[in-house]
């Protein structure tokens, strides 16, 4: 029985093992391979299409990268000077560049990861690309342009066909959304939502784009629009997470709201038909309280030339003094203000001078510093937007000619002046209002060679837009001009600052912004520039 039972067992593990093994015994289950053969190819076809359309997708990157490389290496500086392209680059190599360097690490492409890791630690990162989004912005608050404006290509005196997609202003949007900036981020998601409206295609969806302007919208207090914005996106999408939780608490506070304060919910909001647009919302204060002075003088409204002051304006040639340096080749000097005097000094360096402190300054280029009033720490801050690098006369005979020069027109010594500072401006580069002169002695080189007496800008570089120099206390618009210079007093003869010389470099529009300049400091200048009777001389 047991051997039976054993026998039985044998034939049943064999006769099951010919049944899994053997299946070309079986029309039926060859058949059935045939259908799986069927679906493997469906499925080589597919990777060979998923593999055409990304070699399709690479080629296009290909080609369109190198009508664009063609165009912006043909004049660098040029292609730049618009702050879209500037904005378009940092989100190209760090967005875009690495959707396709994902892209190509599917397939054996180790020449082209290479070559991208080696280069991929030059890349701008996230905090570059949210920079150059939040210096659009700046451009837009301070010349008051829409942000279709930007959109499409159109700045104060030119047309581009630099443009931003619906993606481009998305993106635009989110930055100043996860800043909790409402105020841009209504301008610029409205702007994508319009584009998309007007059928243009895109990644982002439709709902993702009403969702950021609805809540962007109500955080700027206009329920009614947030509420119409809202059901648009539950027509497009029922299911959506938070739309409809969101909705039912717009409308339960647009209710109340009706009962406490229609009149002046009327009177606060424009209809919510009518698009969104610069001067829809009020922009938000901030910390500087010329605010609107300074962005004025920058669209170069409110100045404080008149005929009167005019006619007090006069040029000359300055020899210096008699100085033997300029006797044969006095400079041109032309008044730029009367009171705080600024003069302007015409073909004070030369193209080749220019050239060569750039070349000089362009590899030690660093964010600029500002002093902490409260630490005395030297940091970086948004309200100083800019490169800057130090030369010293050591670094080439053309940096000693320069300071000579600056040392015989002002007629003060430049012994105990600051090295020459280099800056370069670019995509909304700026400096807010401030003063050049210390109120406090962190320096320790003011507890040696005094405050900074006097001010001597070199502007280095023509700006086709935009980066003018100006004085909010009494109205001074001082433009860039290339090989130019401009030079004033920041102390009285007392030694006492003079608080009208309170001063900014405005934000870039187009063009990029060369300037380089020397503080003068007061130890040294005792005999070149007495004090006066009174503090205020």
């Amino acid at each position: 029985m047991r051997l039976c039972l054993c026998l039985v067992s044998w034939v049943l593990l064999y006769c099951g093992s010919i049944t899994q093994a053997e299946i070309f015994t079986s029309i039926g289950q060859m058949t059935d391979l045939l259908y799986t053969e069927k679906e493997l190819v469906h499925s080589l076809r597919e990777y060979i299409k998923a593999e055409e359309s990304k070699l399709s997708e690479i080629k296009s990157w290909a080609r369109r990268l190198d009508d664009l490389t063609r165009v912006s290496t043909s004049d660098p500086e040029g292609y730049l000077a618009h702050p879209v392209n500037a904005y378009k680059l940092m989100k190209r190599l760090n967005t875009e560049w690495s959707h396709l360097e994902s892209l190509v690490l599917h397939n054996p492409s180790d020449g082209f990861i290479s070559n991208m890791t080696m280069h991929r630690q030059y890349f701008p990162d996230e905090e570059d690309e949210k920079g150059a989004a939040k210096a659009l912005m700046r451009l837009q608050d301070t010349y008051q342009l829409d942000s279709e404006d930007f959109s499409k290509g159109r700045l104060p005196g030119m047309h581009s066909s630099a443009m931003l997609t619906v993606d481009d202003c998305f993106d635009m949007g989110k930055t100043a959304y996860n800043e909790a900036d409402y105020y841009h981020a209504v301008l610029w998601v409205q702007q994508a939502l319009k584009q998309l409206d007007a059928g243009e295609e895109a990644v982002v969806s439709k709902a993702a784009v009403l969702d950021y302007l609805s809540y962007s919208v109500y955080q700027m207090g206009d329920l009614p629009r947030a509420i119409e914005l809202t059901r648009r996106l539950v027509a497009i999408e029922p299911s959506h997470q938070r739309a409809g939780g969101n909705l039912r608490y717009f409308e339960k506070l647009l209710l109340k709201a009706q009962y406490e304060q229609q009149e002046e919910e009327r009177t606060k909001h424009p209809d919510s038909e009518e698009p969104i647009q610069l001067g829809t919302y009020v922009r938000p204060k901030d910390h500087l309280p010329e605010r609107e002075t300074y962005e004025a003088l920058c669209r170069g409204e409110g100045g404080g030339m008149t005929e009167k002051r005019r006619s007090r304006l006069f040029c000359r040639y300055q020899d210096g003094n008699r100085n033997p340096r300029l006797l044969l080749k006095p400079m041109k000097e032309e008044d730029e203000w009367d009171s705080p005097r600024i003069v302007r000094y015409l073909e004070a360096l030369s193209d080749y001078e220019i050239e060569k402190i750039k070349e000089m300054a362009k590899p030690r280029l660093a964010r600029a510093t500002v002093r902490d009033p409260k630490t005395g720490v030297l940091t970086t801050a948004n309200y100083r937007v800019s490169k800057s690098a130090w030369l010293e006369e050591e670094d080439g005979p053309v940096i000693a000619r320069v300071n000579q020069r600056i040392q015989d027109i002002t007629g003060l010594t430049v012994d105990t002046a600051e090295l020459l500072q280099v800056a370069n401006y670019g995509v909304g580069g700026q400096y807010e209002p401030h003063f050049d002169f210390s109120r406090r002695p962190f320096d320790g080189n003011l507890k040696v060679d005094g405050n900074r007496l006097a001010t001597f800008l070199n502007y280095m570089s023509d700006v086709e837009a935009g980066g003018a120099t100006v004085f909010p206390d009494f109205g001074a618009v001082i433009q860039p001009k290339k090989g130019t210079a401009v030079f004033w007093y920041n102390l009285f003869k007392s030694g006492e600052g003079d608080y009208r010389t309170r001063h900014a470099a405005c934000p870039v529009l187009v063009g990029s912004k060369w300037v380089s300049n020397k503080w003068i400091h007061e130890r040294g200048q005792e005999f070149l520039r007495p004090c006066g009777l009174t503090e205020v001389d």
